[in-house]
């Protein structure tokens, strides 16, 4: 055995004393308890965030890119559970809020960022992760924009915190106002920053909500494009490459196999499990990602943007679907 894995490894004050063999153990165990559906979406991120804040997450380096590619696979493979025809006519009813939340999301992130003197870039990656697909728009954005690695870094636990929060609190509120699938389902397209959770609150909400949440939300996610586009000119970059989200093309053929080829039903119900368990994989990782360090990097006034930001679209648009 070596010498690394026998060793109490440095770590915060706040974990347990632990060495990597076992944090490896805990790590693997608890991916497959997510993987086997024993749990459900909320409960795999609470799980991740216990596991980062008291035993520590040995996989650190690999947590973002697996956690994006995950979360493309189940998007993808949820895609087989739908139906093309009604998922868009569900969604054609999100089109005008979408555009609406997108500009006013924008225009006030960066409005809070001046009274609140954040730095412009990290101002503008919070706003922009609001406004369209949380992470995924940060990442596209980033290189866009020429952004440093701490003002990334900043932008990203601002929104994944957020995330966590959402997960638990949407559905509550979904319950306490008696909101119907399509008013939840538009609700967690619009106000939820990433689309890891924003399927995670809609599927727990119902399979009609999902559908609605997911289709809008991926929609929501093009415009990444557009935004890219503008801030290239906006930040005045120079041979900026803009990222196209391949992915929503395939969530769309699939849902156009599951729609007009029934031969695929079958399989398309075992894709559509696998889906599931590769989500509340996905949000087991984001969890696992949010330690006291990530807290203590975003610091007060980013944080304090983001919430606020958060609060008032959240709130608009609950108030224009109701």
């Amino acid at each position: 055995m070596s010498i690394v894995s026998t060793t109490i490894i440095q770590q915060p004050a706040y974990l347990v004393k632990t060495n990597l063999v076992t944090k490896k153990v805990i790590f693997i165990t608890a991916i497959i308890l997510c993987l086997s559906q024993l749990i459900s979406s909320p409960v795999a991120l609470l799980l991740g965030i216990l596991i980062a804040f008291c035993v520590g997450n040995p996989y650190t380096a690999f947590n973002y890119k697996a956690t994006n590619i995950l979360l493309k696979i189940a998007v993808i493979g949820l895609g087989f559970g739908m139906n093309l025809t009604s998922a868009f006519k569900a969604g054609s009813k999100g089109f005008l809020l979408t555009v609406g939340s997108i500009i006013t999301t924008l225009l006030l992130g960066y409005l809070l960022g001046r009274i609140f003197k954040v730095g412009k870039k990290i101002a503008y990656l919070i706003a922009v992760g609001t406004a369209i697909c949380g992470g995924s728009a940060i990442a596209a954005v980033s290189p866009v924009i020429s952004a440093q690695e701490n003002e990334i870094s900043v932008a990203l636990s601002t929104v994944f915190i957020l995330n966590a929060v959402a997960l638990f609190l949407f559905p509550f509120i979904g319950h306490l106002l008696h909101l119907d699938q399509t008013q939840f389902g538009l609700w967690c397209a619009v106000a939820i920053h990433d689309t890891s959770s924003v399927i995670g609150a809609s599927g727990k909400f119902g399979k009609e909500a999902l559908e609605i949440a997911a289709t809008v939300k991926l929609a929501r996610a093009l415009w990444i494009i557009p935004v890219s586009v503008l801030s290239s000119i906006f930040f005045k970059s120079k041979n900026a490459k803009i990222k196209i989200p391949w992915f929503i093309v395939l969530f769309i053929l699939a849902m156009t196999i599951n729609t007009y080829f029934p031969a695929f039903h079958n399989y398309g119900h075992s894709i559509t499990t696998i889906s599931k368990s590769a989500l509340i994989l996905t949000l087991f990782l984001i969890g696992s990602s949010l330690s006291y360090s990530t807290l203590k990097a975003v610091g007060i006034k980013p944080f304090l943007q983001g919430v606020l930001l958060w609060i008032i679209i959240a709130s608009l648009s609950l108030w224009v679907l109701i």
